[in-house]
């Protein structure tokens, strides 16, 4: 067939225009800011929902009686949320971004109202389970939209934003769960955010424009033949690998049976994804890439260190410091606020153009370890609390700006047809890695608290106290309750356990970080191969 298209001429311009959906500015103007409002309002209710049982924990484990299960509060959220993330990605693809969000948003909802009427622990943490699979892909879906609306020179002002809300939203659930508990009690508040969750994803898949013609190729077919593309065997190993990993983890004393385990659904799940799937779920021929592969492993590293830091300083607060759960929560003001401003700013005044960024992930990597190294420092009672806020907003300033930082390496090292899965993947593992820090941290510190606690009591003579140390691990507000040695040994088990816990999380850093040099400066051999 011959070529219809116009020949060029001196009238042809040497750029061509931005095409469909290149930027926000493509949309009307009302349609753009209504789509960033509606799910920046969805990422704030999915946000709160982690942080605000820093604060409101005791209260609830008073109520379902479940002290020395607290850890699991949020650990079952986190567990189900990394479960289904990875699925996300691969669900968008064929049932499209706006659909997902409906149903995501629905599962969420439907969580929420479970939470709030349950009359035991078991129900309460399968309304947390049910949470945090519906949560589970929204960021994954937000970085997809961000991906299809917005330009190369505005894609990191965008994702600053959107880690912005995340990061408001976390700092908000906590002081407002340490505000309202007190008030009007824990159920009340999911009574309040559940509605709000069931009306947010319908405004936005009638907000969303549907796809354009590019992309129907991805979803073209009847409901069952896209239902036939889905990676049922894929999603399922992947599933169990997770759920047992961090299970085995979490748990206050370490189970080692769940690890082996694991290790072989992990194994079943490479097989699957490498060999049979039609449609992977994640594209393992993906990590014969080495640029994804230690990309991925160092998201991993940072935001398992910086969920430690998020989930355990308003503890730090109540416990050592004393505060009550409503001053408590603003300790995560200062580093949240550096969280969304480091990942605004680089991504406003830096990261304004595609290149690379290596040297500036590799510097912003150290300044982050000593940061956390001086959290550790600085957990006691005695420290002065301005340093210690101080601290936590530089800890919150250089993860923010590495979130945008390291996405945006990445996107260099990798072609632009591969940027929608890469981002995809690049997001499921820092979801994963954030489960991984919230659930495998509360694991590591129960278990250094409990240790501290009784050797503390048998240390100062005092009786076994199994049922003090058993509230003791659940109600941090319980520390402000005692007095003379049983206060003492409260508080330095608390500083023991909190400065062991952010020490973990340096290693962790310099590990990732080592990671992330080898990434380079520009992608390897193997990408032609993969593209």
């Amino acid at each position: 067939m011959a070529d219809t298209q116009t020949p060029p001429s001196e009238q042809t311009p040497l750029i061509e225009p931005a095409t469909k959906h290149d930027s926000l500015t493509d949309l009307s103007t009302l349609r753009g800011w209504g789509i960033c409002a509606l799910m920046s309002l969805l990422i704030f209710i999915q946000a709160t929902n982690i942080s605000m049982m820093t604060t409101a924990q005791s209260e609830v484990a008073a109520d379902l009686d479940a002290f020395a299960e607290a850890t699991w509060f949020t650990s079952t959220f986190m567990i189900a949320a990394s479960s289904v993330t990875p699925l996300a990605g691969r669900f968008a693809a064929i049932f499209t971004a706006r659909l997902c969000l409906v149903f995501s948003s629905t599962i969420l909802a439907i969580g929420l109202f479970i939470t709030a009427a349950a009359p035991s622990l078991a129900v309460f943490l399968l309304g947390r389970a049910v949470t945090g699979m519906g949560s589970g892909g929204l960021m994954s879906i937000a970085i997809m939209l961000i991906l299809d609306f917005t330009s190369t020179r505005r894609r990191g002002l965008f994702i600053g934003l959107i880690s912005t809300n995340y990061t408001v939203g976390l700092s908000s659930g906590a002081v407002l769960a340490g505000l309202l508990t007190p008030i009007i009690g824990w159920r009340l508040i999911f009574w309040i955010q559940a509605p709000a969750a069931l009306v947010l994803g319908p405004l936005l898949y009638f907000t969303i424009p549907p796809p354009d013609e590019d992309h129907s190729s991805l979803r073209e077919g009847t409901l069952l033949q896209s239902l036939a593309r889905i990676d049922y065997a894929g999603a399922l190993t992947i599933t169990i690998s997770v759920v047992l990993f961090l299970t085995s983890l979490a748990s206050p004393e370490v189970l080692i049976w769940p690890i082996p385990l694991s290790l072989v659904f992990l194994g079943f799940f490479l097989l699957i994804e490498s060999r049979w799937a039609r449609e992977p779920i994640i594209p393992v021929h993906l990590f014969r890439n080495r640029s994804v592969l230690l990309s991925c492993l160092a998201g991993v590293g940072l935001m398992m260190s910086r969920w430690c830091v998020v989930f355990f300083s308003p503890v730090y607060a109540i416990a050592v410091r004393g505060w009550a759960p409503a001053s408590a929560g603003l300790i995560l003001v200062p580093t949240n606020a550096g969280f969304g401003s480091g990942g605004i700013l680089v991504g406003w005044l830096h990261i304004r153009k595609g290149g690379s960024y290596y040297a500036s992930c590799l510097v912003l990597f150290m300044l982050f370890a000593l940061a956390t190294m001086a959290l550790s420092i600085l957990s006691s009672e005695d420290s002065a609390a301005a340093l210690f806020m101080t601290a936590t907003f530089l800890n919150g300033f250089f993860a923010g700006a590495l979130m945008n930082y390291t996405m945006s390496h990445l996107l260099h090292l990798t072609s632009p047809h591969m940027h929608y899965i890469v981002s995809a993947l690049f997001t499921t593992f820092r979801a994963l890695a954030g489960s991984f820090g919230s659930a495998v941290g509360g694991g590591f510190f129960t278990r250094i608290l409990k240790g501290s606690l009784e050797s503390g009591f048998s240390r100062h003579g005092l009786s076994p106290k199994p049922d003090l140390v058993r509230t003791l691990l659940g109600s941090p507000a319980t520390v402000s309750h005692l007095d003379g040695i049983e206060r003492l040994v409260a508080v330095q088990s608390y500083e023991h356990a909190f400065s062991m816990l952010f020490m973990a999380a340096t290693f962790l850093i310099l590990v990732a970080a080592v990671f992330q040099a080898g990434t380079g400066w520009t992608a390897g051999s193997e990408d032609k191969t993969d593209e």
